[in-house]
């Protein structure tokens, strides 16, 4: 009788010491794994501006003229760690697509998204130097909004709140003129015009002078509104880098992929 069991004794054996096993192996992961996603969150910053972020190795930085919208895209200040809030003060479920974020408020409303990112540093550029005729924004019906002179901040961000809530990447898409991927330079726009569309901005770029090569550094909004950001390449993990390559018709970005042509300037 004993000798009948001995085979199911065994088998029954076998398949409890590899569950435990199973049970075993998923109580040390689980812990592994939310550590390494809680120190990628909370990764400290090291660069206080954009232009301190090293270029690659063998690049120099191509510095923008003092007082250029490319000077005040390099000067951006950065957050002490890379994780991205939405408006509503939670954080962003993707944690992943950014090398830094950029120290400016989104606002406490669902506005300020992906174009509206790029307008926003455009328009803080010029209320910056107090010239507000260039801040002037269309929407899909071609009305145009102008921000007047002399503004206060409370008018500045009520007028920014406006222009969100019309315009978006189709309007700016028409408003931009294109410009050809091998002219690129600090503050030109790679955007698609939708319902949704995307956008993002150049805001640093870096060359090789022996070779000429050239690299170049994005930024973006996303939806829902969302800290803007300072975009990891997919292609080089862990480098906000891509190269400037004009026979490469495609344009990778964490969240969205854009075609050479797409390259538009104010």
């Amino acid at each position: 009788m004993l000798r009948k069991l001995l085979p199911f004794f065994i088998v029954a054996t076998v398949w409890g010491l590899l569950i435990w096993a199973i049970i075993f192996a998923l109580h040390l992961k689980k812990p592994f794994e939310k550590k390494e996603l809680g120190s990628f969150i909370t990764k400290p910053v090291i660069y206080k501006i954009i232009a301190e972020i090293p270029p690659p190795d063998g690049y120099q930085r191509m510095h923008c003229a003092k007082g250029s919208f490319g000077y005040f895209l390099q000067s951006l200040s950065l957050k002490k760690d890379n994780t991205v809030y939405l408006f509503n003060g939670e954080k962003k479920p993707i944690q992943t697509a950014q090398f830094a974020v950029i120290n400016m408020s989104v606002g406490k409303e669902n506005l300020q998204q992906c174009a509206d990112a790029v307008m926003r540093l455009w328009a803080e550029y010029w209320w910056g130097r107090g010239d507000t005729k260039m801040i002037s924004f269309t929407d899909n019906n071609r009305k145009t909004y102008r921000l007047k002179p002399n503004t206060t901040r409370p008018q500045f961000d009520r007028f920014l709140a406006k222009v969100f809530g019309m315009c978006g990447s189709y309007s700016l898409a028409q408003q931009l003129k294109p410009v050809n991927i091998k002219e690129m330079q600090c503050g030109d726009v790679l955007i698609r015009g939708g319902f949704p569309g995307h956008a993002v901005l150049v805001v640093d770029m870096a060359e090789h002078r022996p070779t000429g090569k050239r690299m170049y550094m994005l930024a973006q909004g996303y939806m829902p509104a969302q800290d803007i950001h300072v975009l990891n390449n997919p292609m080089r993990p862990s480098s906000p880098w891509y190269e400037l390559n004009d026979t490469a018709t495609t344009i990778y970005t964490p969240q969205f992929w854009f075609k050479k042509w797409e390259l538009k300037r104010f």
